[in-house]
């Protein structure tokens, strides 16, 4: 069994390697799905969907810089229908030609950001992540190799910025907010970063990866 990691093992030089070994042991265990719902239990898995989920993936992409990891993620554009301007990680559907999550994830990630799919070296999976809009998301995570520049397909994405994994794998930083929806008060996590607001299915996949790897 792989000791429990902790903030300050991030720091190591082989992080990468303690969260390979964490992932890979989570892989033996029962899925259990986690989402929006976890916060929300009387709303159900998919509050606001009614057919079968819809599959998707989405890359939890770390790069190993000088001062520590540091995680990839995505400023979407204002004009795009669904989540315009939120904050995100690259992902999206899992197409018929895709074979399955990971190939998802990898096709999405270089579609949006230009990220060559053999710079990144995949870790392993988190649980999937339910969201009330109907998707049903496997986090894919893995390692970002090289220097290369990300291109970020301006249909899509605004920016491209990292976010210290330290800070995201703090719980302090792990902020329980709320608003109303239909007359109710609907929870969600939030991880305010300087400009950026990270929130939503994005924070709660994050606090994912933080349950996984303090478990």
């Amino acid at each position: 069994m792989t000791a429990p990691l902790t903030r300050d093992r991030f720091e190591l030089t082989d992080w990468s390697h303690r969260l390979r070994e964490t992932l890979k042991e989570t892989a033996g265990s029962p899925v259990e799905e986690t989402g929006d719902h976890v916060l929300n239990p009387d709303l159900g898995p998919y509050a606001r969907w009614d057919g079968p989920p819809r599959e998707a993936a989405v890359l939890i992409g770390i790069l190993d810089r000088d001062d520590g990891p540091s995680v990839v993620l995505t400023q979407r554009t204002g004009h795009l229908k669904s989540h315009a301007g939120q904050v995100a990680f690259p992902g999206g559907k899992i197409d018929p030609v895709d074979n399955g999550p990971v190939a998802a994830a990898l096709r999405e990630a270089d579609e949006e950001i230009g990220l060559t799919p053999t710079r990144v070296e995949t870790l392993g999976n988190l649980a999937p992540y339910l969201t009330g809009s109907g998707y049903r998301v496997v986090p894919v995570v893995g390692v970002i190799s090289g220097d290369a520049p990300f291109l970020p397909n301006p249909g899509e994405v605004e920016a491209v910025f990292e976010v210290p994994l330290g800070f995201l794998m703090d719980p302090a930083n792990h902020q329980k907010l709320s608003r109303e929806w239909q007359g109710r008060q609907r929870y969600f996590y939030a991880m305010p970063f300087g400009e950026r607001h990270i929130w939503g299915v994005t924070a709660g996949i994050i606090r994912s990866l933080y349950e996984t790897v303090y478990r």
